[in-house]
């Protein structure tokens, strides 16, 4: 748990890319990132834990059929290829579990390496919320909701290996 902290913490402490309070506490945080109706995984590289992302229905009824994921990378990882890992095996899992599709419902708009690591994977943007989101160096920014249907993934190759934390519901 304490290795997850050490991801979340500086990406809640900036408040740039998640809606979450930045004075969020470590319990508080891992409740919400390790919570019942998600699947939490981690992203190693060398015996060390360098990124993690859940997975989770984005709705429940008749919207189960569609998940939902947020992922953090350590800082010191940014920019080694985890993030894409992290996406792959994400989109190969949901497929595996049944899921139609994938909507990020929050992608702050000033995050221009997530908005293109996403579009490197298919998703488009089919929303714009404006000024929903107050960056704390930019003021208020768009958010953007991104969607991709699942189609049949071959294969993921990678500098990382993935485990799994929980179950889904």
């Amino acid at each position: 748990m304490k290795s997850i902290w050490r991801i979340l913490s500086p990406t809640i402490q900036a408040g740039e890319t998640y809606a979450l309070d930045r004075d969020m506490s470590e319990r508080d945080a891992l409740a919400y990132w390790l919570g019942a109706d998600r699947e939490t995984f981690v992203a190693e590289q060398g015996g060390e834990i360098v990124g993690t992302y859940y997975l989770r229905p984005n709705q429940a009824g008749g919207g189960k059929h569609i998940c939902n994921c947020g992922y953090m990378t350590a800082p010191a990882a940014t920019g080694r290829g985890v993030a894409r890992a992290m996406c792959a095996h994400s989109l190969h899992h949901a497929r595996k579990c049944g899921f139609r599709g994938m909507q990020f419902n929050f992608v702050v708009s000033t995050n221009l390496r997530a908005v293109a690591l996403w579009q490197s994977f298919g998703f488009e943007i089919v929303g714009r919320l404006p000024q929903v989101f107050h960056h704390p160096g930019l003021g208020y920014v768009d958010a953007l909701v991104m969607f991709r249907t699942l189609v049949e993934i071959e294969g993921i190759q990678g500098p990382v290996a993935l485990g799994g934390h929980g179950q889904r519901p």
